[in-house]
């Protein structure tokens, strides 16, 4: 288990958010380092010119004002000074490189005597030690004025730019990834025997090159399979036309003493005329034939059964009521005449054929009583050109489950061999609904 998006557009935002937060806090250490000593020579500036005004004004004062002096001075600039006390200890200045820069600019432009404090006598704020003649003073100023309030602002305007380059990076790599995401889904219409319509060749030069190679193959693919198509068409034609001038000597044979052989070769024409159409069947692309967007399972289910009754053969329906779904209607009555078929040549004539709705969409199945396929065999039987002697016998050219698993991959579904309760095969076939709807 990964703790990584899985999506390219999310993992590319991401390494992108980080490199640019990175980099967010090494500007941001680099200004404050850079900044550091400018502005504790500004604050010790400050300091200065707060000492030297309040020495001058004690100095010039007269005795008996002084006390008033020292309460305006709090009351309005928030400056207060205090006599010292002889030998008094003061906590030592914490390591911190600002406060040392501070401290060294006072001891020099107020002299080496000159002692800095963040807290006296349990009471914090900056506080200053000057001289009048022998006596000792402190002058505390309130943290707050020499604090500056501008470092939130500089990382809330940081924090909104870095959202603002988070959400251009979001649209860029959106933008690349868009081409890619057609990419994707064309390349699954390939792999479920569709060819898709070209993509658009846009976006970045290594995008616009995967897109033009992967049209190209959609190209050279839909070609081959144009080929394909004309091949065994040619092929079919070839061989159905002395097949028909076979049939037709056949009929002006004298039936005399000769109708078993007759019989016979009718018998294997059918079955050669029978394997040519299976063939064409599962080259055919069954894209070709249209969709229809709503359409009746249970429809295309019973118009299947009414046929096979007019031919006299039993099968029976168990119709529930399932969702429309977009069908080829002519693939799916092909998918359903294999089944049965399949289902009467080994099960024995009694074929059911049920539908009902699903987690996905909706699923049709063509059950039989026949001998059934074992489990290790399943997933091989609907591989072309396959077939299992011993269970279903070995007429056919076992193409017809094979033609079944390509049209239900066609319309996005399974196709799955089961073992019925009972005995016999469930051959179940699964289509979903389309993307954007419910079950």
């Amino acid at each position: 288990m990964t703790l990584l998006p899985r999506t390219l557009l999310a993992r590319s935002v991401l390494m992108i958010a980080l490199v640019l937060v990175v980099a967010h806090l090494a500007w941001l250490q680099i200004f404050r380092v850079s900044e550091r000593e400018p502005r504790a020579r500004q604050v010790a500036q400050q300091i200065v010119s707060v000492v030297n005004l309040s020495r001058a004004a004690l100095v010039t004062s007269q005795p008996e004002k002084r006390f008033e002096l020292l309460s305006e001075l709090s009351r309005s600039e928030g400056i207060q000074i205090y006599i010292s006390e002889p030998d008094e200890a003061v906590p030592p200045l914490p390591d911190r490189p600002f406060l040392q820069i501070v401290a060294a600019e006072l001891r020099e432009r107020l002299g080496p005597d000159t002692r800095m404090a963040v807290s006296r006598s349990g009471v914090g704020g900056v506080w200053v030690s000057f001289k009048i003649d022998d006596d000792q003073y402190w002058v505390m100023l309130p943290r707050a004025r020499l604090e500056r309030n501008e470092p939130l602002r500089w990382v809330g305007w940081g924090a909104f730019v870095l959202l603002l380059a988070l959400a251009g990076a979001y649209l860029v790599v959106a933008r690349i990834n868009r081409p890619l995401r057609e990419l994707t889904r064309a390349a699954a219409q390939v792999g479920q025997g569709r060819i898709p319509p070209p993509v658009e060749e846009s976006g970045p030069a290594e995008i616009r090159t995967l897109a033009g190679a992967f049209n190209q193959m959609a190209a050279d693919l839909k070609r081959l399979d144009d080929e394909r198509a004309l091949l065994l068409a040619g092929v079919s034609h070839d061989l159905r036309t002395p097949l028909s001038r076979i049939r037709l000597g056949l009929e002006m044979l004298d039936e005399r003493g000769e109708a078993g052989l007759k019989e016979g070769i009718e018998r294997d024409i059918e079955d050669i005329d029978a394997a040519i159409g299976q063939f064409l069947d599962f080259a055919r692309l069954t894209d070709t034939e249209p969709e229809t967007a709503e359409g009746d399972l249970n429809a295309l289910v019973r118009s299947v059964a009414e046929r096979y009754a007019r031919l006299h053969k039993t099968v029976t329906i168990q119709l529930a009521a399932v969702p429309p779904l977009p069908l080829r209607p002519l693939a799916i009555q092909r998918l359903l005449d294999n089944l049965i078929e399949n289902a009467l040549r080994h099960g024995g004539g009694a074929v059911e054929i049920a539908t009902g709705r699903s987690d996905a969409g909706a699923f049709v199945e063509v059950l039989d009583r026949g001998p059934g396929i074992p489990l290790g065999e399943i997933d091989r039987m609907l591989r072309p050109f396959t077939r299992l002697d011993a269970a279903r016998g070995g007429a056919g050219t076992g193409l017809g489950l094979a033609i079944v698993e390509r049209i239900a991959r066609a319309h996005g579904g399974t196709a799955r061999l089961l073992p019925r309760a009972g005995g016999g095969l469930r051959a179940r076939v699964e289509l979903p609904l389309p993307a954007g709807k419910n079950a």
